[in-house]
């Protein structure tokens, strides 16, 4: 089912004072009518999405080739998943960081980071080196309450950050020098200095910023060209950014207003998905974006490049 948002023929927009040219439609993939649809990340070896429902605790694992969506209920609220190397996934739950066997659903607890109850995983991917990166939001909503975390091959964990609203997107550059990094209310994608070696980060600086009326920095990929794709919570699609420059390249509009994460997949990396969310939705809104909270799918006309799975020796290297 094609979604006529985007004209087929090459036409001008303008997104918050930029201007950009659009020439792409979006599929719905899966009308999954998920409450807050999130976490996309493609495993190539077994060729499926992995994604997630944070409210439904639900994983996702879609195969495109046979239109199946696999689901595990975890029991708890869901912040990200990621693939291990060697088979199964890592899965951030409200109750600590676990592994997941991905045939039979079975967890195993690893470790938990979080102070009380009241906060919650959200995004989180693997660096260069196979280290998890995942970061928290507090349920309450309050400011600066949250953290980034990094969680090592040895299943340490260090906070990395502090001070943080909406932990989101987080990717790194092809030469691991860099790492970027989404605190959602700021408005920007902020870079640092990164260290491969030891997976430290440091002189924190705004890459992009993102114009307020452009919807918010929900979750992140990053292309074979080095640019980066930004999910816009409130603004229904998906925008390109150069990170050098802070200009915004592209945008990809989707059919529903929160658009929370996107990850290239498919055959060479030429799909883009991208996860939607129903939360905080009214029900005229939902009448008017009854899609909200679907899989959606588009081949902008970029490769991807492939996920880095975490690797449970890595810290012993």
């Amino acid at each position: 089912m094609k979604i006529g948002l985007l004209t087929a023929a090459i036409g001008l927009v303008c997104l918050g004072g930029f201007t950009l040219q659009r020439d792409h439609m979006v599929e719905i993939v899966l009308d999954a009518k998920t409450m807050l649809g999130e976490g996309s990340i493609w495993q190539p070896i077994e060729k499926k999405l992995y994604w997630i429902d944070i409210e439904g605790k639900t994983l996702h694992l879609y195969d495109p080739e046979a239109k199946i969506d696999k689901q595990f209920l975890v029991g708890e609220r869901i912040g990200t998943v990621v693939p291990v190397k060697g088979g199964g996934a890592l899965v951030a739950l409200q109750n600590g960081i676990h592994k997941m066997d991905t045939k039979t659903g079975r967890l195993t607890f690893l470790n938990n980071p979080l102070p009380d109850g009241k906060m919650r995983f959200n995004d989180g991917k693997c660096d260069p080196s196979g280290r998890f990166w995942v970061g928290s939001l507090a349920l309450d909503t309050r400011r600066k309450g949250a953290s980034l975390y990094r969680f090592d091959g040895d299943k340490t964990i260090h906070q990395m950050l502090d001070s943080v609203t909406i932990s989101n997107g987080i990717v790194w550059s092809a030469d691991k020098k860099t790492m970027y990094y989404n605190d959602t209310p700021t408005l920007t994608v902020q870079a640092f200095d990164y260290k491969d070696a030891t997976g430290e980060i440091s002189n924190r600086r705004v890459a992009v910023r993102i114009p307020k009326d452009s919807g918010a920095p929900d979750g992140m990929t990053i292309d074979a060209e080095g640019k980066l794709w930004v999910a816009l919570w409130g603004g229904n699609g998906v925008a390109r950014f150069d990170p050098n420059t802070g200009e915004l390249l592209q945008k990809i509009t989707v059919p529903a207003p929160h658009v929370t994460s996107c990850a290239f997949g498919g055959a060479n990396l030429e799909t883009l998905y991208i996860t939607t969310a129903r939360e905080g939705m009214s029900a005229d809104k939902l009448k008017e974006f009854p899609l909200s909270g679907g899989l959606f799918s588009i081949k902008p006309g970029v490769r991807g490049v492939p996920a880095f799975f975490y690797n449970e020796k890595s810290s012993d290297k």
